[in-house]
């Protein structure tokens, strides 16, 4: 782990170069045109998004259509919580890590300093920098929070094993206002054909669009216990969540034998009661 004269503490990118361009103009250039496709409509600040994390060749214009939509709201939101997977780190527990800043070709992002004050009596969040230093899931968001949002600071965890409630109420403690917004991270289905795939994914996206946490599985969603951690907290604030997009890899850059699914999700108002 680096570490900077006035930054503290960094946690440099892990994946620059790999799942989205290494270049800062290239980067910047990638992320722009992908957010400029992006078809948007005016929303009021939204709570919480849900987006994939593969490559940019493979996720990124899923990801933009909620990334997009964050622009507006730039000078609202300044505390993001990203929340998703550790894919090669277990562990028990959210882990919290101990760096000052995250790195990406686009510059820094502080980590909120009360954060470890805040959820120091919840048990299941532990300080650990070892599933964060080698992550993915929450490292291709940043490009693109740096890219819509001003002035932010970050309070990232990462799910190991731990139970969708252990998630809710790490949320429910960082829910604050406005100026929150939770950004969750997870793919979809992996690695069946295109049409089983859609199958399954629209399966899926009738769980978290009805709020059924419970009926979410690791064959849903890699990230699902991030995502049921969310939608038990939004069950219990009456809120519910808007689909913007749901494609998987054979629809962007990859082929139709073997994909993964993404979608992107923000936050309604309410959800009817029904």
């Amino acid at each position: 782990m680096a570490s900077g004269r006035d930054q503290g503490r960094v946690r440099p990118a892990a994946v620059a170069g790999r799942f989205y361009p290494g270049s800062p103009h290239q980067l910047r250039t990638t992320v722009d045109e992908l957010l400029g496709r992006a078809r948007i409509a005016p929303v009021a600040a939204p709570k919480a998004i849900i987006v994939p994390h593969a490559g940019y060749i493979y996720s990124g214009e899923v990801a933009a259509t909620a990334f997009a939509l964050l622009r507006p709201h730039a000078d609202t939101i300044t505390r993001v919580v990203p929340i998703g997977p550790a894919h090669y780190v277990p562990f028990r527990g959210l882990a919290l890590p101990t760096m000052d800043v995250f790195e990406t070709p686009l510059g820094i992002v502080p980590l909120a300093r009360d954060a470890a004050t805040v959820l120091a009596d919840l048990a299941p969040v532990v300080r650990a920098d070892a599933p964060h230093e080698p992550e993915h899931a929450l490292e291709v968001e940043l490009p693109f929070l740096q890219s819509v949002l001003r002035s932010f600071e970050l309070v990232p965890l990462l799910t190991g094993d731990a139970a969708p409630e252990e998630v809710a109420s790490v949320l429910d403690r960082l829910w604050g206002g406005p100026e929150t917004l939770i950004v969750v991270s997870s793919d979809l289905s992996h690695f069946h054909d295109y049409e089983a795939a859609r199958r399954l994914d629209a399966v899926t996206a009738d769980f978290v669009e009805r709020g059924d946490w419970a009926s979410l599985g690791p064959d849903n969603a890699c990230g699902y216990l991030a995502i049921a951690g969310l939608l038990i907290e939004m069950n219990r604030r009456g809120l519910g969540v808007q689909r913007l997009a749901l494609a998987n890899s054979g629809d962007t850059a990859g082929t139709r034998d073997r994909v993964v699914g993404y979608g992107a999700w923000i936050t309604d108002a309410a959800r009817n009661a029904s």
